[in-house]
C-alpha cells in the first residue's frame, strides 16, 4: 500500500460541497461515513470506510447555519474524531476552514472566558493530532491555545490573482482596518509585491472598541489615486470594513475593494455593505453566503474557493512537506 493509499478524507454534513472540491483537487474521493440524528436530538457519526492505520483528515467548517449551530457542528466533529481514533486511525487532522470561538481569545472584562483555550482542550482530549484552519482572528492566540500542532493558513495565495485582474496597472495599497490586523495585511502586501514585481503600499486605520462603540480618527499610509484593498479575517455586520473604506476614500483612494476569508454576513450587513465606498467584496467559500438576500451586496460579492489551498495543505501534511509559504506565521 502506498502512502497516498493510506490517506482518508472525510467531510461532515454541511461541509460536503467544500469537501468534494478538496477531494477533486487532491485527485481522490471522499471516504464514506454515516451520520444519524435521533428523536431526542442526540446523534452519531461513524466511518464506513476502513481507517485503521490511515492518516485521516476531516473537513468541517464550524460556522452557524440554517440547520445547525456552531455548537452542533463542533460536537459532531469531536465525536467523529473520537470514533476515528477508536477505529484505529494513525492520526486525525481536523480541517476547520472557519473555526468557531476563535475570536474569543482574551479577557476583555473581569472573569471573561478565554474560549479558544477551552476549545483547544476539547480537540486535544478527544485525540485530534492537529488542527488546520484559515485566517484566524489572532494567529498568536490560536497557536498558543493548542498543544497539538495548530496550522493557520493565509488566504493571500488565493487573493493575488483576483486582485491583480481587478487592479490592472493602477498602484495598489493594502489597508488594515485596525492595527491588530497589520500582520495579515502585510502578508498580502508582500505576496502581491512578489507577484507584481513592484511596490505595494500599506495603510492603517485607527480603531478602538468600547461598550460596543467604535472610535478612532487616525489614518496612516499613502492611498492617493490608488486601488485599495481593505483586508480582514471576516465580515460580520460589515461596519469595520465600511469605516476603513470611507477613510481610504477620504484620503484619495480611487477604488476600494474588501477582501476577507470568511463572509458571515450577519443581519445588517446587507445594508452596511451596500455603501458606495466599497466597489467589490471578495470572500472565500468557507462560509456560504446564505444570509445575504438578493440585492446590491450580493451583486458585488465575488466568492473564491478555498478548496485548492486546503487541498495543497493536506497534501503537504500527508507527505511531510513544508507549509511555510502558506502560513500566517511566516516571517
Amino acid at each position: 500500500m502506498t502512502r497516498s493509499d493510506r490517506m482518508r478524507l472525510f467531510a461532515l454534513h454541511g461541509s460536503s460541497e467544500l469537501g468534494e472540491q478538496i477531494a477533486t483537487s487532491l485527485g481522490c474521493r471522499l471516504a464514506a461515513h454515516e451520520e444519524r440524528s435521533f428523536e431526542d436530538g442526540e446523534h452519531k457519526v461513524r466511518p464506513l470506510d476502513t481507517v485503521a492505520g490511515h492518516d485521516v483528515y476531516v473537513v468541517h467548517s464550524l460556522h452557524g447555519g440554517p440547520v445547525e449551530s456552531p455548537n452542533d457542528k463542533l460536537c459532531r466533529l469531536l465525536f467523529f474524531i473520537g470514533a476515528l481514533k477508536d477505529a484505529g486511525a494513525t492520526s486525525v487532522t481536523a480541517v476547520t476552514p472557519y473555526l468557531c470561538y476563535a475570536r474569543k481569545d482574551r479577557r476583555t472584562k473581569e472573569n471573561d472566558p478565554v474560549t479558544i483555550r477551552y476549545l483547544a482542550s476539547l480537540f486535544e482530549a478527544i485525540g485530534a493530532s492537529r488542527i488546520v484552519t484559515l485566517d484566524v482572528h489572532n494567529e498568536a492566540a490560536f497557536e498558543n491555545a493548542f498543544r497539538c500542532p495548530s496550522i493557520a493558513l493565509t488566504t493571500a495565495p488565493l487573493l493575488i490573482g483576483k486582485i491583480k485582474s481587478m487592479a490592472g496597472d493602477r498602484p495598489i495599497s493594502i489597508v488594515s482596518p485596525d492595527l491588530g490586523g497589520g500582520k495579515r495585511a502585510d502578508l498580502l502586501r508582500e505576496a502581491l509585491e512578489k507577484a507584481l514585481q513592484k511596490p505595494v503600499g500599506m495603510a492603517f486605520v485607527e480603531k478602538h472598541r468600547s461598550s460596543g462603540r467604535v472610535s478612532g480618527d487616525l489614518f496612516a499610509g499613502e492611498v492617493s489615486d490608488a486601488f485599495c484593498v481593505v483586508v480582514d479575517d471576516l465580515i460580520s455586520s460589515g461596519g469595520t470594513l465600511v469605516r476603513a473604506a470611507k477613510a481610504a476614500r477620504a484620503h484619495g483612494a480611487r477604488n476600494v475593494i474588501a477582501c476577507v476569508a470568511h463572509g458571515l454576513f450577519m443581519p445588517g450587513a446587507e445594508t452596511a455593505l451596500a455603501d458606495a465606498s466599497i466597489d467589490r467584496i471578495i470572500a472565500t467559500d468557507t462560509v456560504p453566503s446564505f444570509r445575504l438576500p438578493p440585492g446590491p451586496v450580493l451583486a458585488k460579492l465575488d466568492v473564491i474557493s478555498a478548496a485548492p489551498l486546503l487541498a495543497e495543505a493536506i497534501r503537504r501534511l500527508h507527505h511531510n512537506e513544508s507549509l511555510a509559504d502558506l502560513l500566517m506565521y511566516q516571517a
